[in-house]
Parts: C-alpha cells; sequence; structure tokens
C-alpha cells in the first residue's frame, strides 16, 4: 500500500462516527403507483438518479410511500414479457426501508446488508416526509473519503 493510502486508511472516519446526513442526497424524485415502468426509466435517465419512489394508491387523498423502483428493478423487469404494461406500483420493492437523517451510518449499511437493498429513503422524523435517499454508492463515497 503506498503511502497516500495509508494516510487516508488513518484518517478516514468510519461509519460509527458518521451519521446519514453526511453521506445522503438531499431530496427524492416521486411518481404515483399507475406510473409507466417505461416513464420511470425516462425519469431515471434524465435525473441520473438509480431510484424512483413510488407513493400513494390511484385515488388517494394523502398519497403514502408505497416502494421503490431501482435501476436494477427496471433491468430485471426489461426482461420480462410485459415491460410495456408493467407499473411502478407492480415493480416497486415493498416495504420500503426508511432512516432519518441522525441515523448513525454504519446503522443503514446494516440495514441494507441485512435486507439486500441499495437504496434507503431518508424521512424526517417529525413528518415522516421523505427528504432525501441513501444509496450504496453513498456508503462507498464516505468509506473512501
Amino acid at each position: 500500500m503506498n503511502q497516500l493510502m495509508q494516510s487516508r486508511a488513518r484518517t478516514a472516519p468510519s461509519l460509527d462516527q458518521l451519521l446519514v446526513t453526511d453521506a445522503m442526497h438531499p431530496g427524492v424524485v416521486t411518481c404515483p403507483v399507475e406510473t409507466p415502468l417505461r416513464d420511470v426509466a425516462w425519469m431515471m435517465s434524465v435525473y441520473r438518479i438509480h431510484a424512483v419512489v413510488v407513493y400513494g394508491e390511484p385515488g388517494e387523498k394523502t398519497p403514502e410511500l408505497w416502494g421503490v423502483v431501482s435501476d436494477l428493478d427496471l433491468v430485471e423487469a426489461a426482461s420480462a414479457d410485459d415491460f410495456e404494461d408493467r407499473t411502478a406500483g407492480q415493480t416497486a420493492a415493498t416495504p420500503i426501508l426508511m432512516v432519518e437523517p441522525t441515523d448513525m451510518l454504519a446503522h443503514a449499511a446494516q440495514i441494507m446488508a441485512e435486507n439486500e437493498v441499495a437504496h434507503l429513503i431518508v424521512i424526517e422524523r417529525s413528518s415522516g416526509r421523505p427528504i432525501g435517499m441513501l444509496s450504496t454508492l453513498d456508503v462507498a463515497g464516505r468509506l473512501g473519503s
């Protein structure tokens, strides 16, 4: 290991020293459950994101979080014969896994590993409203900093 890598290894904080807010991406892109999967793919492409949060049931006055469609979900769905007929709600991973910005990053990483998911929704404690996303790439970025 060269000197620079040894120096970085000694100075990088561990995940149990960091909060979710230190790694998360603020803001979320959402869609209703009835959104065609092709439109979800378009959103991911345009916004250059890896997951879209799916909310509510058609006709609900107060939509609730429903699930998450990830880029991997899209790849798996693309191999199915019914891709053109599928919706976000039919494809979304449920139940939603959530963390708060003040949770320890080590805890969030543990949730991802135990549930074999690459994305967690970050919610505001008081309202339960989604305020951001945390991905495995975000965790990797903090591990490598």
